[in-house]
Formats: C-alpha cells, structure tokens, sequence
C-alpha cells in the first residue's frame, strides 16, 4: 500500500458529499444494523448504468470497519499487520501536513475492512433472470471474493478469465435475515470456505445482499436496517 501525491490541508471531506448524494437516492438502502463492532466508512460507493431514458441500475455499497475488541477501539488487537512501510505511510504526516479528515480515512487501513460488504441494487426495469435475488446475490458473492481473497483462490494480478473459483448457482439456497427487527425471507450463500453471504428483495426494483468474510461472523450481528433519509 502507498500513499501518493499532496491533499491540501484545507482540502474539503469528500465524505460530506458523499453522505448528500446517499441521502438522495430515491429508493430504500439499506446497512447492516448499526452495532460496537462496525463502523461503516464514511466513502459510500456508488455504481450506476444508464440507457437513453436515464438510469437503468444504481448500486449504493457500504464498507465497514470490524472491531474485535469494540470495548477498546485502541487495543492494539484490532489492528491488523502491517509492515513499518506502511504504517510510516498511514501514520506520517507530509511536510504540508494532511486535513483531519484524511488522516482519519488513512488509519482504517490499520484495521480489517468489510470491504463493500453490504450492496443495495435498484433496475429501473428488472429482467427476471439476470436480476433476480439469486443471481444478484450471486454476482455480489463473486466480485467480494475475487477482490477481497484473490491469494487464498490463487488468481493472478491482473484480469483473467478462470472461473473455477467461482461460486455456482446451485450454492444458493433458500433462508431469511433480520430486517429492521423483522424476519424476512431471502437467500444465501452457506458453502463457499471464505464467505457467507444472504440477500433478500426489498421491493419489485430494489434488492439488498451482504457477503462476509465467514472469520468476521463471531464480532457481528447479522441483520439490516435501512437508512434514513
């Protein structure tokens, strides 16, 4: 991991945005409950395809902070392990010095990440195949695992066009998640060694998955709740 190029130190929080144009999306999103050992990144990530009549899909994904140790968010056993490099690189200020915001931003690479871990998709017009609950759930799965696990499937830097890594639809099967305090049906992924997955349908547009690393599921509760506007 580095570090490059100078952020003025009056250089505005891209978070402030970010937090604006999450409260505008127009349809429910959803995160994973709020609870002592998450905290969701400030950066929301946004993902959106559009047709000649606008937006055809908009993808609202959140990554979170795991604490192991939540009654003492500076035990030094939350952290993960990194090299001195990295640590002088996310602890080290410029000569210019770094807004507060950054240096902030910077020390969530000293702890594991949840990374895009929770993905609410809205289609303008669903096709019953390629988005349905299962298939999504499906997709969210295998982009976690061949960003976040890449060594342990033995995939090589760079694009490639193995999928035998891949998780397979017969993996999906039926199962329910908590959802703002009440149980509803959906789907999971409970036979991949690396992840757990469950997705569930919000609306006839909107779908909401989570995929897990399965060594992070002891520190958290899994259920959602939705964002409010």
């Amino acid at each position: 991991m580095e570090f490059g190029g100078t952020v003025p130190i009056d250089a505005p929080d891209p978070g402030t945005a970010s937090d604006i144009r999450l409260r505008a999306i127009p349809f429910p999103v959803f995160q994973l409950r709020p609870q002592r050992s998450l905290t969701r990144v400030p950066m929301t990530g946004f993902t959106e395809m559009g047709g000649p009549n606008g937006a055809d899909e908009v993808s609202v994904q959140f990554t979170y902070t795991l604490w192991r140790y939540p009654d003492d968010r500076s035990d030094p056993r939350n952290e993960i392990e990194v090299d001195e490099r990295t640590r002088r690189a996310i602890e080290g200020d410029p000569p210019g010095g770094r807004p507060a915001w950054l240096k902030e931003q910077a020390r969530i690479f000293l702890y594991p990440m949840l990374w895009e871990a929770t993905r609410t998709t809205w289609h303008a017009s669903p096709d019953r195949d390629r988005h349905s609950l299962a298939q999504q759930l499906l997709d969210h799965t295998n982009h976690f695992l061949r960003n976040s696990f890449r060594e342990e499937l033995g995939l090589p830097a760079g694009p490639t066009t193995a999928d035998a890594w891949k998780v397979k639809a017969s993996a999906v099967a039926d199962s329910s998640i908590s959802v703002d305090g009440e149980e509803r049906p959906g789907v999971h992924i409970d036979t991949d060694p690396f992840v757990y997955a469950v997705g569930v349908r919000v609306n006839e547009h909107v779908v909401c998955t989570t995929v897990l690393p399965r060594d992070s599921l002891p520190f958290l509760t899994l259920s959602l709740a939705r964002i409010e506007s």
